[in-house]
């Protein structure tokens, strides 16, 4: 299966260039901000938090362009820092444009549900206030059911497949950025070839993405356990009263060494086995740069 497969280069290319350990953990950095702000700050973390948004949005895109740029050559030998400053910059605009027509997607969907939820309590509300539930109508010696809970079973259901919707099109596009960079196609080119490898390959990309969601569970279950160590807790609340030491400054340097450390290494993981998967089931006449 592919997706096994693509573990064993995928490691093997993170032990023969550390460098893209300590690359993926800046990411980890970027985040120790937000992380160090006290919870009864909530103005501050506000701020932090749109700030580091703000930043990682306009730099996400050349980081990624660069990361799977540098995976690549990880995974067929050596790679260096200046890899990712030429794939970074010559894949930014495509990327960054990318990253938008994600947004406006999620947006559309919010809305949609945002509508639905209204909807619901709209719903529900005129059926409490006629009084009967709506089953005033119903025929004698009839099972009637309630207006209200008709109205929360229609849009039950179609949150549920709005939610399965968008399932259904993250998985289909999840290698948008690696036909961008990897086969050096335009925008809506690497739209169309992500769409079409995973149609192609449904079953291994199935199994690719279980494995992805077993180590996204692992590392943040991990990830969660360091930043509780690095984040100020109040005084007296359930989280400072399970943790099984006292909150320090020398427990909070080495909680965020080891949350920039778990970010490097999975991250670093994350890119090559991606980037080795991505190449295992893409067509063959895709042209590849390196």
């Amino acid at each position: 299966m592919a997706a096994l497969q693509a573990l064993r280069p995928a490691a093997s290319g993170v032990a023969r260039n550390p460098i893209l350990i300590v690359v993926t953990a800046l990411y980890g950095l970027t985040q120790l901000p937000n992380l160090l702000v006290p919870p009864t700050q909530p103005l501050l973390a506000g701020a932090i938090s749109l700030a580091t948004v703000g930043l990682l949005l306009l730099a996400l895109p050349f980081f990624q362009g660069g990361i799977l740029g540098m995976a690549s050559e990880a995974i067929h030998g050596k790679t260096s820092l200046s890899t990712l400053v030429a794939e970074g910059k010559a894949n930014y605009v495509s990327l960054l444009l990318a990253y938008f027509v994600l947004l406006a997607i999620q947006l559309v969907f919010g809305l949609i549900a945002f509508f639905g939820i209204f909807a619901a309590v709209l719903g529900t509300s005129l059926g409490a206030a006629s009084g009967d539930g709506g089953s005033g109508g119903a025929a004698p010696g009839a099972a009637a059911i309630p207006g209200d809970l008709t109205t929360l079973a229609v849009v039950a259901v179609l949150g549920i497949g709005i939610a399965l919707a968008y399932l259904l099109l993250t998985f289909a596009v999840q290698f948008y950025a690696h036909a961008i960079v990897l086969d050096d196609l335009e925008l809506v080119a690497g739209f169309r070839r992500s769409v079409g490898v995973v149609r192609a390959n449904v079953l291994s990309v199935l199994g690719y993405s279980l494995l992805l969601l077993i180590g996204g569970l692992l590392a943040g279950v991990l990830g969660a356990m360091a930043s509780f160590a690095v984040a100020p807790q109040p005084s007296g609340s359930p989280i400072a009263g399970a943790l099984p030491f006292e909150p320090s400054i020398a427990v909070a340097a080495v909680g965020a060494i080891g949350y920039v450390l778990l970010t490097g290494v999975f991250g670093a993981f994350y890119a090559t086995y991606s980037v080795a998967f991505y190449e295992s089931i893409r067509p063959e006449r895709a042209v590849d740069r390196r």
